[in-house]
């Protein structure tokens, strides 16, 4: 008999059949934030920052529509079903974003590559495939791939840019996102039987899914977390220019992610064997607040600027691997693509929200100035997060009762 604590080769087969649908389709968020807010400028339209702000958060405007809807969609014709399509609406979005010629036609593109908002199903259908002990070793796995992304966006996203240009990275997001979709096909197994028919069940209204306190304070920090993730990405790329040439700018996000997940990884575990996971995510917060502070008060000295993106990126891959498996855990079993469907919604208009403030921002104010924001942001999120609990652990294979 599997021991409950130890992953079957399924669960294991799943979690990285997941993990790497997570990858492809997030490499389509990633990739392009070290280069496109210099490509933008570039374009008809592109000289006000705000303009590029809003064309690189559009996407989360977009998404955070789908989301839910898709999560809920996904509780009753299908996981699976919900997914295909989602990927085949961001392969759509990446051409017209390829064959676009000024920033609205971007924007429009980037607007439909959000439609395809298939995070809530991912996760819902990661949780009926894995037992509720295993899901956070799960949810680590895909951590970890979306680690793996952010290092191959950084440092893939400028060799691309100089060999194919951002549209033919635009148009090459758009082929892995159908690869993605025969991963899910063939790699990933289905959902069973008890999971796959959550529709049979008493329907949780929505409102009680919003109301629920637990589940507030870890959808308030997807979308801080996120918002600061986009709106430093306003800024980031100009303040490295000076001090690095854009093409050897792989080599520093290289160095940064590395170390980053060099902390980050022991973090995790010990917080887990150690049942400290609220420790270690107020932690990630107040290390993110930090991080952005030295990065405000640094932006003119090249080191501070490594140590604050190093210690940004070790607490984001951190809380970004933490905070799904805790709303899978806190949300109702027959509803948990509602719930999370919800927390990807906010995970995306903090998307949206961060990188279309950080572009006003920046336009007006300058570059510190966000990053000043971002660490306000995190100090609000820290005030949310400090009542949390930690959601007990659920028994029964897939998290039901």
């Amino acid at each position: 008999m599997q021991p409950p604590d130890q992953m079957s080769p399924q669960e294991l087969r799943a979690s990285l059949g997941l993990a790497s649908v997570f990858g492809l389709r997030m490499l389509g968020m990633f990739i392009i934030l070290p280069v496109f807010a210099l490509y933008a400028r570039e374009l008809p339209g592109g000289a006000s920052q705000t303009l590029i702000g809003i064309a690189l958060g559009v996407y989360g405007l977009t998404q955070a529509c789908f989301q839910l809807p898709l999560g809920r969609l996904s509780d009753h014709w299908g996981r699976k079903r919900t997914i295909y399509l989602g990927l085949f609406i961001f392969a759509v979005g990446s051409l017209v974003a390829a064959l676009a010629n000024d920033i609205y036609m971007v924007t429009i593109g980037r607007a439909i590559q959000g439609a395809g908002a298939i995070s809530s199903a991912v996760i819902a259908l990661n949780a009926d495939l894995t037992h509720a002990d295993n899901r956070t070793k799960s949810m680590a796995i895909i951590g970890v791939a979306i680690g793996a992304t952010f290092i191959v966006s950084m440092v893939a996203g400028p060799a691309l840019d100089r060999l194919i240009g951002v549209p033919g990275i635009f148009l090459m997001t758009g082929v892995l996102a159908l690869i993605a979709v025969a991963v899910v096909r063939f790699v990933v197994p289905d959902p069973p039987v008890a999971a796959a028919t959550t529709s049979h069940r008493a329907a949780i209204p929505v409102r009680d899914i919003l109301r629920d306190p637990d589940l507030i304070r870890l959808n308030f920090g997807i979308f801080a977390l996120h918002g600061i993730l986009m709106a430093m990405f306003v800024a980031v790329p100009f303040e490295l220019t000076p001090h690095l040439a854009q093409a050897n700018h792989w080599k520093m996000y290289l160095g940064v992610m590395l170390a980053s997940v060099a902390i980050m990884v022991p973090v995790m575990l010990v917080s887990e064997r150690r049942r400290r996971q609220k420790a270690a995510f107020i932690g990630g917060v107040v290390v993110i607040a930090a991080a952005q502070s030295i990065l405000a008060a640094g932006s003119e000295l090249f080191v501070l600027s490594m140590a604050g993106l190093v210690l940004f990126f070790a607490a984001f891959n951190l809380l970004e691997a933490s905070l799904p498996s805790l709303v899978s855990r806190a949300a109702p079993p027959s509803a948990k693509g509602t719930a999370i469907g919800v927390y990807s919604t906010l995970q995306f208009v903090g998307t949206f929200v961060g990188a279309t403030a950080g572009g006003w921002i920046a336009q007006y104010y300058g570059n510190t100035m966000v990053f000043a924001f971002c660490a306000s942001v995190a100090l609000l999120w820290l005030v949310v997060a400090a009542g949390m609990r930690v959601p007990a652990r659920e028994t029964g294979p897939g998290g039901h009762r």
